[in-house]
């Protein structure tokens, strides 16, 4: 499990903030690992290692939210064992997490899964067929947000001649199909979303 203060959840979710520091006794997260993190979403840990103090660098300090190593090393003192920047060893060794906004927390397992089958191709071309049923629509969102990730869900719908309220609907009803994810700002194509547009896209050049 993973808890933040409210001061680094803005930086968790644009992506400026993708390192963080634990005084744990054991890893409590894993690599590849998918962590809700309310209200933030999930974060994906990358990698994980024991480090010591004296290891960390200014970089590492700037990509975990800090202005400095210095300001690092205060904001840390409270977890370990001594209490106090002035007494702890350099040699004291904490946990390096290195991880990535993952998206919203509602996310369908089925947005990871970027092999798709002809089968799963058709299903979702027939599911699509029944969303566009009244006016097509699906493929040219799923294109827009594919080209323009993250960007805010009124600029989208702007440039297809929508309204914000009922484009974002249109957008869950792609994510309930595993074909998009949500974040603070804007959505992404998922693993998924992106194969069924490569196959779609293969068969249209054949």
């Amino acid at each position: 499990m993973l808890l933040f203060q409210k001061r680094f959840h803005e930086g968790l979710t644009s992506g400026a903030i993708t390192l963080t520091f634990r005084a744990w006794d054991k890893p409590r997260v894993k690599p590849g690992g998918r962590y809700r993190c309310h209200p933030i979403g999930v974060l994906e840990v990358d990698s994980i290692r024991r480090v010591s103090l004296k290891e960390i660098r200014e970089s590492d300090a700037e990509r975990a939210g800090f202005a400095s190593r210095a300001e690092l090393l205060g904001y840390l003192a409270p977890y370990l064992a001594t209490g106090s920047k002035d007494e702890v060893d350099p040699n004291t060794e904490l946990w390096r997490v290195e991880l990535h906004h993952g998206g919203d927390g509602d996310r369908v397992e089925t947005a990871l899964e970027d092999q798709l089958t002809t089968g799963d191709v058709e299903e979702i071309r027939r599911r699509l067929a029944r969303l566009d049923a009244r006016e097509p629509w699906t493929l040219e969102t799923l294109r827009l947000i594919e080209k323009q990730p993250r960007v805010a869900a009124s600029r989208l719908a702007a440039k297809l001649g929508r309204e914000t309220a009922p484009f974002k609907v249109d957008v869950r009803k792609l994510k309930k199909l595993g074909l998009t994810q949500s974040f603070e700002i804007g959505y992404e194509v998922s693993p998924r979303g992106r194969a069924y547009l490569r196959a779609i896209g293969t068969r249209r050049r054949r």
